[in-house]
């Protein structure tokens, strides 16, 4: 088996959708403030913020700061 180059106009498509999702992940986790999953789930709400700490405490875990 040899190996073939991959043309880099192959590429453009999967690597702005890489793009596109790493910074929604960079919004999700620096700039969000939890709106993002307020409304698909309760246990920001319920049992004193469990998820919104967890998700606070990682942030400042990463160096993002937030307060």
């Amino acid at each position: 088996m040899t190996a073939r180059p991959v043309p880099l106009r192959a590429l453009t498509w999967p690597f702005l959708g890489a793009l596109l999702l790493a910074a929604l992940v960079l919004y999700a986790l620096a700039f969000d403030q939890g709106a993002l999953a307020a409304p698909v789930t309760t246990a920001m709400a319920e049992d004193g913020g469990v998820l919104h700490e967890f998700f606070h405490d990682a942030r400042h875990l990463l160096g993002v700061p937030c307060h």
